[in-house]
């Protein structure tokens, strides 16, 4: 398969925002250049007592808004490419559901299951330490990310609090709950999916009762996204992880297959299921594809044998700007990452808001404010879809661009 540049495919998303509102070219040209990249390197004693050089990056697309909000991923595929159309995605995904932020990511180009728990420490630490200068409550708050937990957040926020002489739980979210982690973290990018695929069967005219789901990626998003698509009447029927997918057309429970993941390692064997592969998992007749892997999965070849209603995207960048082009023309509904994915960006606000007014609310309260954002977020990208006859994700992007000029309006340009 052909690599596809992410940064490119967020360009091109931008590209056709601009169009759209037939933005200035200057201002296109700013809000296409991040703000800041910082490439760190991040030498590392290693078990076995040599040091190995790791290489780390943050992305600060734009802050007209507020603060860069954006996760931490470790991967061994992590490109500076790819951490810059992620901190972009970022700073709609923000604008999208009206938190104050702007958009940052960043990653560390490493394998994290070839690295001991002490190892990912020292990793993690010395890190934070790199990157140290340039976050803080009121400039950059990461969270967790593709590989990185509340375990990891914790040992940044340690960090950065040791070096400056007090607990600062604000300036990282996704933090464990004894450290002012917030309720309902762990659900929320599944929780988030979940809503707006309710929201989006409204429209289309779909019963979720008896509607057929398929999950690509059982990990956090993927199971959650799942466990709470069952509660609201839907049926799982495929699900996959990296070892492979399957199928059961009867339906799978998928608690069931979480505990059968957990116990073996991948969801390939459940039992009275059948393997299939990644193309025939994604083209699976269903009602709502959930693609909750990494990106780039649908392409056009992909996209003109997907037979599904909606289209909700847990994971970053799954479909391809080609491939939406395909998906629009059958009439699919997908529902862009910058939205579907957005309950994580909103719990981590709340989170944030709770560590600096250091109160905090319980699971119920917490849930409904990020189900008012999301809603609200779903139903303005869906007015103007309507209202310039384009995908969702074209709308996403000029609700979006929208906000972000509002903001950099107010604010104007200095020097």
């Amino acid at each position: 398969m052909v690599k596809i540049d992410p940064w490119q495919n967020a360009l091109k998303q931008l590209g056709d925002a601009a169009k759209i509102l037939k933005l200035d070219p200057g201002v296109h040209e700013m809000l296409a250049t991040p703000k800041k990249i910082l490439t760190v390197s991040l030498p590392v004693r290693m078990d076995d007592g040599r040091i190995k050089v790791f290489t780390g990056y943050r992305s600060q697309h734009n802050d007209f808004r507020g603060p860069f909000k954006g996760g931490i991923r470790y991967h061994p595929d992590v490109t500076i490419e790819e951490v810059k159309a992620l901190s972009m995605w970022m700073t709609w995904k923000c604008a999208i559901v009206d938190v104050p932020f702007g958009g940052g990511k960043g990653g560390i180009i490493c394998d994290p299951k070839r690295l001991s728990a002490g190892e990912k420490e020292r990793l993690t630490r010395r890190f934070a330490y790199a990157i140290s200068e340039i976050i803080g409550p009121g400039k950059d708050v990461p969270a967790p990310d593709v590989y990185t937990t509340g375990k990891e957040m914790a040992q940044i926020m340690d960090v950065y609090s040791m070096m400056h002489g007090q607990a600062e739980p604000a300036v990282i979210t996704g933090k464990p709950i004894p450290i002012g982690g917030s309720q309902a973290r762990n659900v929320a990018t599944g929780l988030g999916v979940a809503y707006c695929v309710r929201e989006a069967a409204k429209k289309v005219g779909l019963k979720l009762k008896g509607a057929k789901v398929v999950i690509q990626g059982y990990g956090n998003a993927g199971t959650f996204a799942a466990e709470y698509l069952e509660k609201m009447g839907a049926k799982i029927i495929a699900v996959s992880d990296s070892k492979g997918s399957i199928v059961n057309t009867k339906g799978l429970d998928s608690k069931k297959v979480l505990d059968y993941k957990n116990k073996h390692g991948s969801v390939v064997g459940y039992p009275g299921s059948k393997k299939i592969s990644t193309e025939e998992l994604l083209t699976t007749p269903c009602d709502v594809l959930v693609p909750a892997a990494l990106e780039n999965q649908i392409t056009p070849q992909i996209a003109k044998n997907i037979d599904c209603k909606i289209i909700g995207e847990a994971a970053n960048g799954p479909t391809t700007p080609e491939a939406d082009d395909v998906l629009f023309k059958n009439k699919i509904m997908v529902i862009p990452d910058i939205l579907a994915n957005s309950g994580g960006v909103c719990i981590s606000y709340l989170e944030w808001v709770q560590n600096l007014q250091r109160y905090y609310w319980t699971f119920d309260e917490v849930a409904g404010k990020m189900e008012h954002h999301i809603v609200r977020g779903f139903n303005d990208t869906y007015a103007l879809s309507k209202k310039h006859n384009v995908d969702m994700r074209k709308a996403s992007m000029v609700l979006a661009v929208g906000r972000v000029l509002e903001a950099f309006d107010a604010r104007g340009l200095w020097p």
